[in-house]
């Protein structure tokens, strides 16, 4: 692969944005600690992060990253309406990075009308006109971004505030763990020489596949998510995926019938030191089984000593082979027209 041949496909550059993510991160850290937040942690009981696709990953990601931690019910909201259960004693974080999706917008005003405490993090749109019109808390991120490359800001001023808030342990030094190892990947990965660049070798590999991603349920279960959403935006293919231990309930049966489809689909484990032991041998059993059918099984291993750094190791790998992946495919990874188009029409009604 060459630089004429990125140029050629790749419009948007969005090879400098991946390059460029541990810089972004840097960044973020530094809105979440500037950002002057209105919040009462003594009334807080729950958390609700609402927001959809590249704007809500970052709250799953803080959801599986903090789960052994934090002491309050937290989850992700991906919908136009709340949980029946949000209340005044609700933290509700709006995440939308254009601060115009639709589904968010509603959510929004439906936290306004239960008076719970609401955090905005985004970059403009209906959104912040919201949050200042009703004097709630802002983080003001920066434009110019396609939402899913703009997971620092999703996801670091959250963790910064979270930590302000004594809702968690100050996350200072794993922070700097992951980006002094993420700026070490990123020299790795701009490489264009596949002898070395381990994202681009595995691109050719799963190029022409159609991806079947497996993991652990506990915590990578959101680095899942994350691998098949980039996989479908950038590579513009259909991934798709489950978590261990439930697949082991009900989809391992389905390797069975379709053998001729099967035969065109590559099973990935993302794999964790971490993972419970009897889920590590689950995923052993489990490649014995899926080989007899599947063109190809990986095991990928997170990388990394603390689990924030160790995440975002898979996340920023899968990032990058789903670039190259769209360079094979002949497709510029940045445009999504099809959503465009979804989002024209509902515009219309």
């Amino acid at each position: 692969m060459t630089k004429d041949v990125l140029k050629q496909y790749d419009k948007s550059n969005m090879f400098n944005l991946l390059a460029g993510f541990p810089l972004q991160i840097e960044d973020a850290v530094s809105v979440g600690k500037k950002a002057k937040v209105k919040l009462k942690k003594s009334v807080i009981k729950n958390i609700v992060v609402s927001g959809l696709g590249g704007s809500a990953i970052g709250g799953d990601l803080i959801r599986t990253y903090l789960a052994a931690e934090i002491k309050i019910p937290f989850l992700v909201n991906r919908h136009y309406f709340l949980p029946e259960f949000v209340n005044g004693n609700s933290l509700v974080i709006i995440s939308s990075y254009s601060g115009d999706t639709e589904e968010t917008i509603s959510a929004h005003k439906e936290a306004i009308k239960r008076g719970a405490q609401v955090l905005c993090i985004t970059s403009g749109g209906e959104t912040e006109r919201l949050a200042k019109k009703n004097n709630q808390s802002l983080i003001k991120i920066p434009t110019g971004y396609p939402p899913r490359a703009a997971l620092g800001y999703a996801f670091f001023p959250l963790l910064v505030i979270l930590g302000n808030l004594g809702l968690i342990k100050d996350r200072s030094k794993d922070i700097e763990e992951t980006i002094a190892f993420l700026k070490k990947k990123s020299k790795r990965y701009s490489d264009l020489n596949s002898q070395t660049n381990e994202a681009l070798s595995f691109a050719k590999t799963l190029s022409g596949k159609l991806p079947i991603v497996y993991s652990s349920a506990d915590v990578f279960d959101s680095v899942n998510l994350r691998w098949r959403g980039q996989l479908c935006e950038n590579s513009k293919i259909l991934a798709f995926g489950h978590t261990l231990p439930e697949m082991n309930h009900n989809e391992l049966v389905g390797w069975k019938v379709l053998i001729e489809q099967m035969a065109d689909m590559m099973v990935i484990f993302l794999r964790d030191k971490g993972d419970y032991k009897r889920v590590q041998l689950r995923m052993k059993i489990m490649e014995g089984i899926v080989k007899e059918y599947a063109s190809n099984v990986v095991n990928i291993y997170s990388e990394g000593n603390s689990l924030l750094t160790r995440m975002f190791s898979l996340i920023f790998l899968g990032d990058w082979i789903s670039y190259y992946l769209a360079i094979l495919n002949k497709v510029d990874p940045t445009p999504v027209k099809v959503i465009d188009y979804l989002k024209a029409e509902l515009a219309k009604i």
